[in-house]
C-alpha cells in the first residue's frame, strides 16, 4: 500500500513523483490483465491466475474429454446393435414368409407341382437371409455369423477405471440360442446333413432346394410337421437374441442421456471457474483506466515540485 510521504524541500528524492508512478504502473497491470481476460473469454489464463480454480478447471476439463470420449463409443455400440437388430427384425420377416409356406405346403388340398413351387420360393427367401447376414457388417466385422463380440467405453467412475458394455453375438453365447456348437445362420451349405440354422439342430434351410416331385422332403407329410416346428423355433431363436440386443439399446440409450448431462454440467462447472464475467471485467477496466489518468497526472504534477524549489537559487 502507498503512503502519502511529500519528502519536504528534497529534490534529489522525489518520493511523490515514485508514487504516483508506482500507482500507474499497477493500474496499467491491472488494464492489461483486463484486456487479456476480455480478449481470451477466460479469467484464468495462467496457473498464476488462481492456483486453486486452475487446478480443478484442468481436473474437469480431462474428466469431460473422457466423457466425450465414452458418448462417441457409446454411439458406435447403439450403432452396431440397431444394425443387428435390423438385421434380425429383416430375417425374422423372411423366416415368417417361409414359415407360412411350409404351413401352406401342410395342406392336403396342394399338389406335388404346388408344393415344389412353394419350396422354391422359400429357398429363394433363404437366399436372401443368408445375403442379410453376409451383408451385415460393421467395422470389417460380421455381425451374425456367430463369431461377434465386441465391448465398448461408456463411461468412468470415481477413479476414472473404465466402464464397458459387452455385446456377444458368438453361438457360444447362452443369452443367444442356448446352443454351444452350431452356426447361426447358413443356408448354403453343401453338407445339409450337419447344418444348424438359427441354432435348431438337423434344419437346413439349404434343403428346400432340393425338393422335387419325386421327393418333397421337407415338405413330405412324413417331415412337414418337423418342418414347422423346426422354424418355429428358429423364429423364436431369432426373437430371442432380437430382444437380447433391444435390451443392450436401451441401456446405451440411458448412458447415452446420462452423459450428455454430465458433459453439460462439466462444462458449466468449468466455465463458471475458468471464463470472464465480461460485465465484471469491464467495470474494473473502466476503474483502471480512470485510476491511470489519475496517476499520470499525479506524477505530471510531482515532477512539478523540484521547479518550485529550484526558485530559491534565484
Amino acid at each position: 500500500m502507498a503512503t502519502a510521504i511529500s519528502g519536504g524541500s528534497r529534490i534529489r528524492t522525489n518520493t511523490p513523483a515514485e508514487n504516483a508512478y508506482n500507482a500507474l504502473q499497477a493500474s496499467s497491470n491491472n488494464i492489461a490483465l483486463r484486456q487479456l481476460r476480455l480478449s481470451t473469454g477466460k479469467r484464468i489464463n495462467s496457473a498464476a491466475d488462481d492456483v486453486a480454480g486452475y487446478i480443478t478447471s484442468r481436473a474437469l476439463t480431462a474428466r469431460n474429454g473422457s466423457l466425450k470420449a465414452a458418448l462417441n463409443s457409446t454411439g458406435d455400440g447403439m450403432n452396431v446393435t440397431s444394425m443387428a437388430q435390423d438385421a434380425y427384425d429383416t430375417i425374422n420377416g423372411l423366416l415368417t414368409q417361409i414359415k407360412d409356406a411350409a404351413a401352406t405346403a401342410s395342406s392336403g388340398a396342394l399338389g406335388t407341382d404346388e408344393k415344389v413351387a412353394l419350396a422354391r420360393a422359400s429357398y429363394r427367401l433363404a437366399e436372401q437371409i443368408q445375403f442379410v447376414v453376409n451383408s451385415t457388417i460393421f467395422g470389417g466385422k460380421e455381425l451374425l455369423k456367430g463369431s461377434f463380440s465386441g465391448d465398448w467405453v461408456i463411461g468412468y467412475d470415481f477413479g476414472n477405471n473404465i466402464l464397458t458394455v459387452g455385446v456377444d453375438l458368438t453361438t457360444g453365447n447362452v443369452s443367444n440360442f442356448n446352443i454351444t456348437d452350431a452356426s447361426q445362420f447358413n443356408v448354403n451349405a453343401t453338407t445339409a446333413s450337419v447344418v444348424d440354422f438359427a441354432g435348431v439342430t438337423g434344419l437346413s434351410l439349404n434343403s428346400l432346394n432340393t425338393v422335387s416331385t419325386s421327393d418333397l422332403g421337407m415338405f413330405s407329410a412324413t417331415n412337414i410337421s418337423t418342418t414347422l416346428t423346426s422354424l418355429a423355433t428358429a423364429l423364436n431363436n431369432v426373437n430371442k437374441v432380437a430382444s437380447y440386443l433391444g435390451g443392450i439399446q436401451v441401456r446405451l440409450t440411458s448412458q447415452e442421456e446420462l452423459l450428455k448431462s454430465q458433459i453439460t454440467n462439466y462444462n458449466a462447472a468449468i466455465s463458471r471457474i475458468e471464463d470472464t464475467d465480461v460485465a465484471q471485467e469491464q467495470l474494473a477496466l473502466i476503474k483502471a483506466q480512470f485510476l491511470q489518468q489519475a496517476s499520470l497526472i499525479s506524477l505530471i504534477q510531482a515532477n512539478q515540485t523540484p521547479q518550485t524549489f529550484l526558485q530559491l537559487f534565484k
